[in-house]
């Protein structure tokens, strides 16, 4: 005849067991997920692009051969040099400078846009992916927003307020919330179905303890996506506000400004306008690269 302490080893077995269980598949998912990150090419030009752009914003004043806002008159239209590695513009002031300073300001759009989108956005996303009754409500609301292109909605935003840099970030992040809503609002979706949330509400464990132990750590690889992703639009966006004079106001050197400014020396110093375009690109590159890798990595399907 087995004895009761026996018995309470033959009833905590099977727990112990699935406890374990789940641990070692805990610990063979990090395993794969740093194998994936370290194996994607993606993930390491993007992390090395982004690194590089936020190297040179630190040292900024360290890198820049003059004030970029500098007018120097007598040295107009100069070609790349070795006291000029990027030339200089039509008042003579350094390219190479206002592009390191411009990474300064560019990173700032995109980290305080997208932060501000995200914020709001995994807000209304989560509540109206958790809660029924608030889903049609702030959902319509983001059909009017969606209704309107990114672009077009910010320089509706930047009209109504003036142009400036700081409405600039206002409107790229108002510009920005719907795709965050939208995409936490059906990663929710994906994790309410599973059979432990109604567990948990069977023994009474609040809504907040829900969404904070158990919805947002399962949503946190799509925010990470969506947001390293944003911040390639965001500064996109912010570029062309400034291009066409609805965003950073002369003499700042933002790379879309100085885009804006290069267009009328095209004949003359087409390096005027190369330079700020190409950092653009290259800035965009990165971000699309790590979030694309990311993406892939963080994808639960591809551990099934």
């Amino acid at each position: 005849m087995a004895t009761a302490r026996e018995d309470d080893i033959l009833i905590a077995a099977p727990a112990l067991q699935v406890v374990q269980d789940g641990a070692r598949r805990a610990g063979s998912y990090r395993a794969t997920l740093a194998r994936r990150l370290g194996k994607s090419w993606q993930i390491r030009i993007g992390a090395t692009i982004v690194s590089l752009l936020v190297l040179t914003a630190a040292l900024a004043p360290r890198l820049a051969v003059t004030d970029p806002t500098l007018p120097d008159v007598m040295h107009r239209y100069q070609g790349p040099s070795g006291a000029h590695p990027f030339g200089t513009d039509n008042l003579g002031r350094d390219i190479f400078s206002q592009v390191v300073y411009g990474s300064r300001i560019s990173l700032t759009i995109g980290l305080i846009s997208v932060g501000v989108a995200a914020s709001v956005g995994v807000a209304l996303g989560v509540l109206a992916g958790f809660y029924r009754r608030l889903d049609d409500p702030i959902m319509r609301v983001i059909d009017v927003l969606l209704a309107f292109p990114g672009l077009l909605l910010a320089i509706a935003i930047v009209g109504a307020l003036g142009p400036s840099l700081q409405n600039a970030m206002i409107a790229v992040g108002i510009s920005t919330i719907p795709g965050f809503v939208r995409i936490v609002r059906s990663a929710v979706f994906r994790v309410r179905a599973n059979e432990y949330l109604d567990a948990a509400r069977a023994v009474g464990v609040r809504d907040s303890r829900i969404l904070l132990r158990y919805i947002l750590p399962n949503i946190s690889s799509e925010i990470i996506v969506t947001a390293t992703l944003g911040i390639a639009g965001a500064i996109l966006v912010a570029a062309a506000l400034s291009f066409i004079g609805l965003g950073a106001q002369p003499p700042t050197p933002e790379w879309g400004a100085m885009a804006n400014l290069a267009k009328d020396y095209l004949d003359i110093a087409p390096h005027q306008a190369f330079f700020p375009i190409a950092a653009i690109f290259v800035t965009i590159l990165g971000f699309n690269f790590l979030g694309d890798g990311l993406r892939d990595a963080l994808d639960p399907r591809l551990y099934r």
